[in-house]
């Protein structure tokens, strides 16, 4: 999908311009908008949740901004860094007047080289710990946006998970083997399953064919339940990691409501579509003219426990009624 392509999905939608669209670019310049993230192919409810935060701020694509759109499902590795950084050059080239950046690696890379242009983050899992804020009150220098809390969740998840497989002794934790948070997210996975007395498995996986790889080392090891970190492998091959977990009977939760809908067992986490349609308010202060060190990067609020139950059932997994009364969504 290429930028015209992308361009056609704001068109559907977007409203007319209002009388607050005075914009800080000089009368007649359109505002140039880098966006690094997810293709169409792979996320086409995000890419459509970001235009759709444009168009309701009075954004029109070819009226009074373009959206240059480059892709991080790309290269042999996913969010390989060579092919994030070429991308992120290549917007930086194109001369955009806001860089908006989807997860970890999209958003380190575009930090090594956007200079001075400001950078929207969507998804980032923990913004001062990877060095691109000072303070999420404060963020100072060029980068602000929104982060999913990822590394504090991982612990969540994991009681989550024992709580829907209490018998289960031998745990795995799934990691992206390029992800920016790995460090941060095993640290606090192993601490939580240490409290309760449990070894944790960590794994990594950074390629569809390691992905694969994996379930055969879980089947070897008798891992009982899995723990599937954030990780852009994950996402976009969420169906395959699905069909995976299901031909071993092994339960697992995610750290996406989307891969319960590809036909994960479980999920508790903030939305990202949320995320995406968030980002439009802060591109927009930027272009009004705000720096973005003096815009406070956005925690999530609001967390959905999503269950799959005919993966539950196909797995012979009964539900504890406990997580059935709290799950905010139930897929039958």
């Amino acid at each position: 999908m290429n930028r015209r392509e992308a361009a056609l999905l704001v068109s559907a939608f977007a409203p007319a311009m209002g009388p607050f669209a005075a914009w800080a670019q000089p009368p007649g310049r359109l505002s140039r908008i880098g966006y690094l993230g997810p293709s169409a192919d792979t996320a086409p409810h995000l890419l459509k949740a970001f235009q759709e935060g444009l168009a309701a701020l009075g954004y029109q694509e070819g009226r009074n901004m373009l959206v240059e759109y480059r892709w991080t499902n790309a290269g042999s590795r996913m969010t390989d860094d060579s092919a994030l950084l070429a991308n992120a050059r290549e917007l930086v080239a194109r001369k955009v007047d806001v860089l908006t950046v989807s997860i970890d690696p999209a958003a380190l890379a575009a930090r090594r080289v956007a200079g001075k242009v400001p950078i929207v983050m969507i998804n980032v899992s923990d913004p001062v710990a990877l060095g691109l804020v000072t303070t999420l009150a404060h963020p100072g220098g060029n980068v602000t946006g929104l982060s999913r809390l990822s590394p504090q969740l991982i612990a969540k998840n994991l009681e989550i998970l024992l709580e829907a497989t209490p018998g289960a002794k031998r745990i795995a934790l799934l990691v992206n083997a390029v992800g920016g948070m790995n460090p941060s997210m095993i640290d606090n996975a192993r601490q939580a399953a240490s409290t309760r007395g449990l070894a944790l498995q960590v794994v990594e996986a950074g390629t569809l064919a390691e992905l694969e790889a994996v379930f055969s080392v879980f089947r070897r090891d008798r891992v009982e339940a899995l723990v599937v970190a954030l990780g852009g492998l994950f996402f976009t091959q969420r169906a395959r990691l699905a069909e995976l977990a299901l031909a071993e009977r092994l339960p697992a939760i995610f750290g996406n409501t989307e891969n319960v809908e590809a036909g994960g067992l479980m999920s508790y986490s903030p939305s990202s579509v949320d995320n995406y349609r968030r980002a439009a308010t802060f591109i927009d202060k930027i272009l009004r003219g705000a720096r973005p060190g003096d815009i406070p990067v956005e925690q999530p609020t609001r967390f959905e426990m999503v269950i799959n139950m005919r993966t539950a059932k196909a797995m012979n997994l009964a539900i504890a009624q406990s997580l059935l009364v709290r799950a905010d969504r139930l897929i039958e």
